[in-house]
């Protein structure tokens, strides 16, 4: 198998998963599930389909660190501030 081929077996899988995980996302939110732990539950998910999307998508698996700390940064950022809102929101 050439790099191409598993290139896109690899970007197929991780296609899935994002859907998967989108899914995932939707049907928690229709649930009756609620509370802190499902919040951070589902800020890990959003980590981790930001990964792989900066990753594999946008092709900054192999990049310079600065530009991988940069969009990860990002995404550390705004789900610390949505989970930081949410937390002051309980109070």
């Amino acid at each position: 198998m050439n790099n191409q081929t598993q290139l896109n077996r690899r970007l197929t899988w991780i296609w899935l998963a994002l859907m998967a995980f989108t899914i995932l996302t939707y049907a928690v939110s229709k649930s009756e599930y609620s509370g802190t732990r499902v919040v951070v539950l589902l800020l890990v998910t959003v980590f981790i389909k930001g990964h792989w999307i900066i990753a594999d998508f946008m092709e900054l698996r192999h990049a310079g660190l600065l530009w991988r700390v940069l969009a990860h940064g990002w995404i550390i950022l705004v789900s610390g501030g949505i989970l930081a809102a949410y937390m002051m929101g309980l109070k």
